[in-house]
């Protein structure tokens, strides 16, 4: 009799375990994030295949290889916005870059699934971005502060910005003037 009680309470845990929701917090949609990049109305998205130079280049601002063979952008009037998605310790942290001129107009955290390192989707931390471009060996134009305690939060945001930046290049670079 002990023996079933204990496998029916294991069983009990295990459905509220699953039925619970993974952690993490939204900050802002994507929809919202668009909407606010480009004054209301969202372009219609595009999309970027990494492959061949594109996914070399992706690698080594990474440090890994890209987790998607595609990706979706939304470009307007030489303003294009990109949400990627990066590893912090071990959850992902998804972000959405401006970037209008090859440089960054805007940076913000939409969802941080990480137990530590939040701090990152502050205005503090995000506004140091705006205006940073990328120098001929994909390092930020400007030092990041970081922020105690959230180093590899810190480092993923980087990361992503720099992967927003190569991306938004090889698309200028690759646009047809029909566009």
């Amino acid at each position: 009799m002990q023996i079933i009680r204990l496998h029916l309470a294991l069983a009990c845990l295990t459905a509220a375990l699953l039925a619970m929701p993974a952690w993490g917090e939204v900050y802002l949609t994507p929809e919202k994030f668009l909407a606010d990049s480009f004054a209301g109305v969202a372009p219609p998205p595009r999309i970027v295949w990494i492959t061949g130079a594109l996914a070399e280049q992706a690698k080594a601002v990474l440090g890994h290889k890209a987790g998607a063979l595609r990706l979706r952008y939304w470009e307007k009037d030489g303003r294009s916005a990109w949400i990627l998605d990066e590893i912090g310790k071990t959850e992902a942290i998804t972000a959405g870059f401006v970037i209008e001129d090859q440089k960054i107009a805007r940076v913000a955290v939409l969802e941080f699934r990480e137990s530590r390192g939040g701090e990152v989707r502050h205005p503090f931390f995000t506004d140091q971005f705006i205006g940073l471009s990328l120098r001929e060996d994909n390092r930020l134009s400007e030092p990041v502060d970081g922020v105690s305690g959230a180093t590899l939060s810190v480092r993923a945001v980087e990361n992503m910005a720099r992967l927003a930046l190569v991306l938004a290049q090889h698309v200028a670079a690759n646009e047809s003037p029909a566009s």
